[in-house]
């Protein structure tokens, strides 16, 4: 009995503790990523009373490049990924200058039309904040590792308006199939505080998405399962497309200087020949495709190289925000396609795309809830599991450390970061057979029951074949 007081008052002390550690975090990041996110605003407004703003594009990404390689080389990318390499390899240690270095090359790339996302920024802005309590109270590694962590949620609720998916998506995103639990509760504790601090700062968040209402359907959860099939090929395709921009910087070495000069020129020459839409942001676009707006069939894969382009050739930001561009005008081609709803699977879209490209299934489909209502909960999880399966063992954060392999058919290793695994994937035999077996024999059947079920959507007789006439 006493062994069992004991250690409820050891855990009491741990919940205070923490209770506090985090609030102060979410106090402080909310503080900071507020600011950030005003300013930024302010930036884009301010550059956008120039109509040919975007021509400013090769001077922006030299700007942005000469800061981050001269005062914070560990704020170059999309910050996220960044600051989960600083968990996995330096226990969280993150230079503060990185801080202002990282806000400022952001606010000049997405300002002057750069295709880039905040929230990256915002998580390196919370995470280097919350390192430097750390310093300041002395904390161990693994102490350091939790309050970074805390951070990198805070940042994330600030930045969507969604404490519980930012709490969700702090633990989550550091691996590939498993949550760090023990920093749970004090990642609900900084995202609820940062959202709040931020909400009392008066942030507003102007792209309120559609709620929707959604009645459970056998058919649709098929229609669904497919789209998570291909939210996840495309997720592929995005990290792939960013690979591919990395690779292509890597072999051309030229100086940094020159190389964001060639990439801003790029970006210019781009959206002169296909349009500005593919610039900026992209959360309003977005927006504007949930709520039955239009977009071109090539706007997911234009978006793709743009923001390939930008975040590879010397622009600052992050990629959740192109993701949910990238997202919302996928849904809306692939329901155009089948003669579906095109609003609703613009906004299962969204959340699919993230959890496909960043393999965090559980806060993207807890930020459904939070953008689009609970309603729509069954399909977007139903979805956001699908893309994070067919995503493949790959991510838009190569620093994310594979703890578990997606099917039982595949061998790989575990505990490196998916950037170290070098060796290709294997197949264990006896149960990639079994599943080839599967997939042959009924690949037909259901080939038949969706287009029978198409054809029924769109109010058309399905076409019986008559036995040809043999004659006498």
């Amino acid at each position: 009995m006493l062994r069992r007081f004991l250690e409820s008052s050891v855990l009491f002390i741990h919940v205070i503790r923490w209770f506090f550690i985090a609030t102060a975090v979410g106090i402080i990041v909310g503080l900071s990523s507020t600011a950030f996110l005003l300013a930024l605003d302010g930036a884009v407004a301010l550059a956008a009373q120039w109509n040919w703003y975007w021509l400013l594009l090769p001077v922006g990404l030299v700007a942005s490049t000469y800061l981050v390689r001269w005062f914070a080389p560990d704020a170059e990318g999309h910050g996220t990924e960044k600051v989960i390499e600083a968990v996995h390899r330096k226990s969280g240690r993150i230079r503060f200058m990185v801080v202002p270095v990282k806000a400022l090359a952001t606010i000049i790339t997405v300002a002057l039309g750069g295709a880039a996302g905040k929230e990256g920024p915002a998580a390196q802005i919370g995470a280097g904040l919350a390192s430097k309590l750390a310093d300041i109270l002395h904390f161990s590694d693994d102490e350091r590792k939790k309050i970074v962590m805390c951070g990198i949620s805070a940042g994330f609720a600030v930045v969507f308006g969604t404490p519980i998916a930012g709490a969700i998506f702090g633990v989550e995103v550091l691996f590939v199939g498993a949550i760090v639990y023990d920093v749970l509760f004090p990642s609900f504790v900084a995202g609820i505080v940062a959202f709040a601090t931020a909400h009392w700062m008066g942030l507003t968040y102007p792209h309120a998405f559609q709620q929707f209402t959604v009645a459970i359907e056998p058919l649709l959860m098929v229609e669904v399962l497919a789209a998570g099939i291909f939210f996840g090929l495309l997720a592929l395709l995005f990290i792939e497309s960013m690979r591919l921009a990395r690779k292509v910087v890597q072999r051309l070495e030229w100086s940094p200087l020159v190389t964001a000069l060639t990439g801003g020129v790029l970006l210019v020459g781009l959206a002169a020949l296909l349009g500005r839409q593919y610039l900026g942001l992209g959360i309003e676009e977005a927006n504007a495709v949930v709520r039955g707006g239009e977009a071109s069939p090539l706007a997911p894969f234009l978006k793709m190289v743009f923001t390939s382009i930008t975040l590879n050739f010397g622009g600052s930001g992050g990629t959740l925000s192109p993701i949910f561009y990238i997202g919302a005008t996928g849904g809306k081609l692939f329901a155009s396609i089948l003669n579906l709803d095109q609003s609703l699977f613009a906004a299962i879209g969204m959340v699919a795309l993230l959890a496909g490209a960043t393999n965090t299934p559980i806060s993207a489909s807890i930020m459904a809830v939070e953008l689009f209502g609970p309603q729509i909960v069954p399909y977007a999880a139903l979805a956001s599991v699908v893309a994070y399966l067919m995503s493949g063992h790959r991510s838009i954060y190569p620093s994310q450390v594979l703890a578990i392999i997606k099917s039982p058919a595949l061998r790989m290793e575990t505990g490196k970061q998916l950037q170290d695994i070098i060796e290709p994937v294997h197949f264990q035999h006896a149960q990639a057979d079994q599943y080839s077996s599967l997939l042959i024999k009924g690949s037909a059947t259901a080939i038949r029951k969706i287009r029978g079920s198409i054809r029924r959507r769109r109010h058309l007789p399905a076409q019986v074949e008559k036995p040809p006439d043999r004659g006498l």
